[in-house]
């Protein structure tokens, strides 16, 4: 229409009425006296209701014109209070170029006519207009209008940086309407919108009077900006000062209970909730849904979902999200099923969580549905957040090609993109995938690392045992203040103790909070590979003392330590406690420990009967265990009916495989090891290979058993030639029970000497100064006549050898190892 010519122009009334006529007439004929506002119509006068008429055309913008073409031939247009009324009315129904032609005809424009113009831009999401509508009534109008109470609510709402809102502020504080409570609400929400909360409570604090709604503001502030602390100090002030909660207050302070241990404080909400009557409104169900969900209360959870009267859709997104987080994704399953029969239909939300479901569920089947529903609604192509979603789950599903494939297709990809596909890499065992994109994310121009990157590459550097990288890292977390948080910490904890440098990690673990189990258990884990049973027990009694709740990992951790130090009796100490003090229900990862620490202490017997009594069915990880232990101390007999089970629960795991062959072959029984191997070759399984690498000079430098195509191949062997006279005139004696092939001693001694440790062992040697530490990281575990070896090479060389397998660390210094031989 001629009126979109010019978006924001100005077109007079002249212009207008002789194309607005015939809109006219579609009222009925009349004739019309504006100065008596009276219509004349065959004879009878009406007296014609403006005011009625725009509340009859507040549903279309059709009828919207028809009343505008009437107000302009009539004249009324002229009438200030009629014409701003149309420039809200226009805003309202979507059309804010009609609203701003509108008001640009209002010759002597007051405040409620700007304010409506601001309002109109605010709700049409033109937040830049609002901004630049507010400084022109500073600037154009004359010194009788000026912004009103009414006005700086929007325009603070409508301030897209801190320098404007800095700015309003300031205007507030002249005109005097710092008293008003709408307006500080506003400020508050400004502020605390910009991560300025400290400002926020500033304003806050100075008001004298306050009512429901700012202290609402302040909570809602605080809870925003993860100051859980403040909000909930905030939530007290109101209750000493007697201001009655509202489901407003409620539902803002219940999200932050959960995760900063506050559970039983929003029980007692919860308690008043329901002495108030405000446990049946949605929003505050919803909020206690979520809750006992973070809580692990599901059971609750569900109990509040049922006695709701009425129920949303995010009523039921939240209660199926609260069985996916607590990993039981048959129910989640179910409730989605119940939601479509209730003619819910899901939202974008509601498939975030039943990607994560089907996840749960490893049904590849499922995850392509899924998939291809969000497709047909277009979703993909709308909101990174779903496509973020679908990655994950293709990630956790380990079909990580497919992952990569939505991340290449996303139009805009954001630091949580980035972050997904890294951990999925991770996740998947691709650490070195995982590096080469953070390596790519980092040339990405406007993406900019942050705490979930960190926490997404950290694990990936240390499976590698890449300590340069990972100190890169640290300074960066440095740089950016994360390295403090608990989860960037815990993680370069971790870091620190997989590169061998256990001393720094104990000194991080010193910085960082320690209100939570999450660092406590990693040093714990750190000190337990690293053989020092008796100091990971010596945390975990620091661990109580301090008033922090061991968890189910915290004696996984604790367990393990002392399997891997040979700490029998603290460790049944241990796994009583757990049941007894802390009401934790063993798990078949706390079984696998008991059966480890038992097997390894050469109790393979009561191992054996331990399994047999467990309440649960063992699975893989505790008939491996206790393989393990069988080949330790050669119990075959045992050691077959160990692995007659493995191959039953997990016959896919070609690592059993190896370890009966290796049983049978440190036995001389060659014809077991070829039965073992030809049933790994017929079911299609192959072996891992050994590999060793060596960080030299921030370059990783990995050897495979064997290894012959090392540029400085030639100077590795000769270097292990000498090594090994001088460890024969130590008394270093071959041990040929750990050649797996039936072969000639000479050749037996020739494969020990080329195992891929002892490669980069003497490639660290040779390219680093004498009598500095090197550190080795190996895939599988160090065979016995590598672990003599490697002592008597630190024995001459006076070197620290720091090696790393697949199960543990090994300290070599002066011919001794810190497992003490017990590994």
């Amino acid at each position: 229409m001629f009126l979109r010519k010019h978006r924001f122009g100005v077109v007079s009334h002249t212009d207008l009425i002789p194309k607005l006529i015939p809109l006219v007439r579609s009222f009925n004929s009349f004739s019309y006296s504006p100065s008596t506002n009276v219509v004349d119509e065959t004879s009878t006068n009406y007296e014609f209701d403006f005011n009625q008429l725009f509340i009859s055309c507040n549903k279309s913008i059709h009828l919207a014109k028809r009343l505008h073409a009437l107000l302009l031939v009539s004249g009324e247009a002229k009438n200030i209070y009629f014409s701003a009324k149309l420039v809200n009315l226009y805003a309202y129904l979507g059309d804010i170029s009609y609203s701003s032609i509108t008001f640009e005809q209002i010759r002597t424009k007051n405040v409620f006519a700007w304010n409506s113009m601001i309002f109109g831009f605010v709700h049409n999401g033109c937040s830049r207009e609002a901004i630049n509508c507010y400084y022109r009534l500073l600037v154009t109008s004359s010194s009788r209008v000026r912004p009103d109470f009414y006005t700086f609510p929007v325009v603070l709402k409508a301030c897209g940086d801190l320098v404007d809102g800095k700015k309003v502020h300031c205007w507030v504080l002249k005109l005097g309407f710092c008293l008003d409570l709408f307006i500080d609400a506003s400020l508050i929400h400004m502020y605390s919108k910009f991560g300025f909360v400290t400002d926020a409570r500033k304003v806050f604090d100075v008001m004298w009077v306050r009512d429901k709604g700012t202290w609402n503001a302040m909570i809602s502030g605080f809870c925003q900006n993860g100051n859980a602390v403040e909000a909930l100090g905030v939530f007290e002030e109101m209750r000493m000062e007697g201001v009655q909660l509202d489901s407003t207050t409620v539902s803002s302070i219940l999200p932050v209970c959960a995760p900063f241990g506050e559970g039983l404080k929003g029980i007692l909400i919860h308690v008043y909730a329901i002495k108030h009557g405000l446990e049946f409104d949605v929003f505050v169900s919803n909020a206690l849904i979520n809750m006992y969900a973070k809580l692990g209360e599901l059971v609750s959870s569900r109990k509040v979902f049922d006695q709701m009267i009425t129920r949303d859709l995010v009523s039921w997104n939240s209660l199926i999200s609260a069985y996916e987080q607590n990993n039981d994704p048959i129910s989640a399953l179910k409730l989605f099923s119940e939601m479509t029969e209730n003619k819910f239909q899901p939202d974008v939300f509601t498939l975030v969580s039943l990607a994560s479901v089907v996840a749960q569920c490893g049904d590849d089947h499922k995850s392509r549905s899924v998939h291809g529903f969000i497709m047909r609604r277009s979703w993909m192509c709308e909101d990174s957040f779903i496509e973020n979603a679908i990655m994950d789950m293709y990630a956790k599903l380990g079909c990580i090609d497919l992952a990569r494939k939505v991340f290449e297709r996303m139009a805009f990809k954001d630091v949580i993109s980035w972050n997904t596909l890294i951990t999925g890499y991770a996740q998947n065992g691709l650490a070195s995938e995982a590096v080469e994109v953070f390596r790519e994310m980092e040339w990405c121009k406007g993406i900019v690392p942050d705490q979930g990157t960190l926490v997404s590459i950290l694990p990936a550097f240390s499976h590698l045992g890449s300590l340069q990288h990972g100190m890169r890292v640290h300074g960066y977390s440095i740089k950016i203040g994360l390295c403090m948080d608990i989860f960037v910490g815990t993680c370069l904890i971790d870091l620190y103790v997989k590169c061998g440098r256990l001393d720094d990690a104990m000194l991080l673990f010193k910085q960082v909070p320690r209100r939570s189990s999450v660092p406590w258990n990693a040093i714990i884990s750190g000190h337990g590979i690293h053989g020092d049973g008796e100091v990971a027990l010596t945390i975990f009694g620091e661990m109580q003392d301090d008033g922090v709740k061991p968890d189910h990992v915290t004696f996984v951790s604790v367990l393990s330590a002392c399997s891997h130090a040979g700490l029998v009796e603290q460790g049944k100490s241990c796994f009583q406690l757990m049941q007894q003090k802390y009401g934790i229900e063993p798990s078949l990862k706390h079984y696998g420990c008991m059966v480890d620490l038992l097997g390894r202490a050469g109790h393979v017997d009561i191992a054996y009967d331990f399994i047999k009594n467990m309440p649960i069915r063992p699975d893989a990880s505790v008939w491996g265990a206790l393989l393990g232990a069988c080949k330790v101390h050669q119990n075959e007999e045992l050691g077959k009916v160990a692995s007659e089970q493995l191959f039953e629960v997990d016959p896919e795991n070609v690592g059993y495989y190896v370890l009966v062959s290796n049983m049978y072959a440190s036995t001389g029984k060659w014809d077991g090891v070829d039965k073992v191997r030809a049933l790994a070759r017929d079911r299609g399984l192959r072996k891992t290979p050994g590999w060793s690498s060596i960080e030299v000079n921030k370059k990783v430098d990995v050897f495979y058993s064997g290894n012959q195509s090392h540029p400085q191949c030639e100077e590795i062997y000769k270097e292990l030639g000498g090594l090994l006279s001088k460890m024969k005139s130590l008394g270093y004696v071959p041990d040929y029970s750990f050649v797996l092939q039936d072969v000639e001693d000479d050749e037996k001694e020739h494969i020990l000497t080329s195992h891929s440790e002892r490669l980069a062992i003497a490639y660290g040697i040779i390219n680093t100064p004498p009598k500095t530490p090197i550190r080795i990281f190996k895939n599988l575990r160090v065979c016995g006549d590598c672990h003599n070896a490697t002592k008597l090479i630190s024995r001459i060389t006076e070197r620290d050898i720091i090696v790393r397998d697949s199960n543990r660390f090994h300290h070599f210094r002066n011919g001794h190892c810190s497992c003490g031989d017990y590994w």
